[in-house]
């Protein structure tokens, strides 16, 4: 489970990027977060991982309190929360296999584990043909396909998603929020997005935000700008 507890999250000059937000998340559950530009959700996705840390109140994320930077267990949570950004973050010098086996290689599994997990999640995202391919050799919705496997790979059951098809075509939108919908029976997944068309057609849990503020909590919930 994620518990955010009346989190304020403050930026130089005192911005408040977060006020007082109070919400929890529970685990498998399926959610997005939506909001202008500048709202909050890339903030609350950074205080899940741990890359920042509230000004007040408290984050606590599978029964391990993350709210300050004396928490020892924050490297050993990562391991099992996948990322995936609008930009990919694919590394260009290494095909697809290696680009998706990385978080494995860190964790110095066996080589055989590691070619089983790599090629079950490269036939999970359609690319299992693509395995020796390079960055330079796929389109866009292919590397945000790699980037979803990297995340999947691995014991991670929290994914992060930032905006994962703000860089694709309506229909690699689609393709792309397919490869989701088929692991959200036994995944938490959280995805912050500006697609109306998504959040109104999937109907899942939506938190609004807008400048700082949770405004909004909707089961099978949509979404205006």
């Amino acid at each position: 489970m994620i518990q955010f507890d009346s989190v304020t999250k403050l930026y130089p000059l005192g911005v408040a990027a977060l006020d007082n937000v109070s919400f929890s998340i529970e685990r498998n559950e399926f959610t997005f977060l939506v909001g202008t530009s500048g709202a909050g959700k890339t903030t609350i996705l950074n205080l899940i991982l741990g890359d920042l840390y509230p000004n007040s109140g408290s984050v606590i994320v599978d029964d391990i309190d993350i709210s300050n930077k004396k928490c020892k267990r924050i490297e050993e949570l990562r391991k099992h929360i996948g990322v995936v950004f609008q930009d990919f973050k694919i590394l260009q010098d290494k095909d697809v296999f290696e680009n998706i086996a990385l978080g494995l290689y860190i964790q110095n599994l066996p080589l055989k584990k590691i070619k089983e997990q790599v090629q079950d999640v490269l036939v999970l995202v359609g690319l299992e043909e693509r395995g020796r391919f390079f960055p330079v050799q796929l389109s866009a919705g292919e590397l945000q396909r790699v980037a979803i496997a990297r995340a999947l790979c691995g014991d991670r059951h929290i994914i992060l998603a930032d905006e994962p098809t703000g860089n694709l075509d309506p229909k690699t939108t689609w393709d792309i929020m397919k490869i989701f919908k088929k692991v959200e029976t036994h995944k938490t997944i959280i995805i912050a997005t500006h697609n109306t068309d998504i959040v109104n057609s999937m109907k899942k849990r939506v938190l609004v935000l807008k400048k700082g503020k949770l405004i909004k909590d909707m089961q099978k919930g949509g979404y205006e700008l």
